[in-house]
C-alpha cells in the first residue's frame, strides 16, 4: 500500500512483459545510464504506455520498493545471454505486491515521460498527471522525511538536492532541446 508521505518515483512502463514481471515476479529494472539520481524511494507507480490500449496514458498501478540492487541484464534474463546489452548494469528494484491505485492518474494529451518524483499524498489524490506536481512544501516534507529516516539527504555541492518539478520534467520531454 503506498502511503501520503511515501517518496514515489513514477517510472515508464511500456509493455505487457514488464508489467507481468512486476505484477508476478516483484522486481522492476531501470537502466544504470538512464535511471534517475534517486532510486532509493519508498514506493513507484507506473506510466502505462499506448501498448496498454484502453489503459494508455495513465498511472494506475504502483506498489512499496523493498529494496535495490545493481545487477547485470543477463541475470535479471537469464535466457536472454546473448542480448546486445546483457553486460549492462541496471537497479533492480525489489517490488511489494502490484497495487492498483483507487483512481487512474491519466495524461490528458500524450506526452513522452521518463521518471518523475511525487509523495504519495499527491498520486492518492491526483485524477491527471499534472496534479503530481511537487510545490515547494512538498520538497521540504521530502527533504526532512529523507533526515528523519536517517538517510543522507541528497546534495548538490552544500545545497540540497533540487528535487524536479513533476511537471517541468513531464513537458520538457517535448520541448525542441529534448
Amino acid at each position: 500500500m503506498i502511503h501520503p508521505t511515501d517518496l514515489v518515483l513514477i517510472a515508464i512502463l511500456n509493455n505487457r512483459r514488464d508489467f507481468e514481471v512486476a505484477r508476478l515476479l516483484g522486481w522492476y529494472r531501470i537502466p544504470l545510464r538512464y535511471a534517475p539520481k534517486i532510486v532509493d524511494v519508498d514506493a513507484i507507480a507506473f506510466f502505462q504506455t499506448a501498448e496498454f490500449h484502453e489503459e494508455k496514458w495513465s498511472i494506475r498501478y504502483g506498489a512499496q520498493v523493498r529494496g535495490v540492487e545493481l545487477v547485470k541484464r543477463r541475470d535479471l534474463f537469464q535466457d536472454e545471454p546473448d542480448h546486445p546489452r546483457a553486460g549492462e548494469e541496471y537497479y533492480k528494484l525489489q517490488l511489494g505486491p502490484l497495487e492498483m491505485l483507487p483512481r487512474p492518474v491519466v495524461s490528458r494529451s500524450w506526452k513522452r515521460l521518463t521518471f518523475l518524483y511525487t509523495t504519495g499524498e499527491r498520486l492518492l489524490h491526483a485524477d491527471e498527471i499534472g496534479g503530481l506536481a511537487l510545490t515547494s512544501a512538498d520538497r521540504n516534507v521530502l527533504w526532512k522525511a529523507l533526515r528523519d529516516r536517517g538517510r543522507e539527504p541528497p546534495t548538490v555541492g552544500d545545497e540540497p538536492f533540487p528535487w524536479p518539478d513533476a511537471l517541468e520534467a513531464f513537458y520538457r520531454a517535448d520541448s525542441p532541446e529534448a
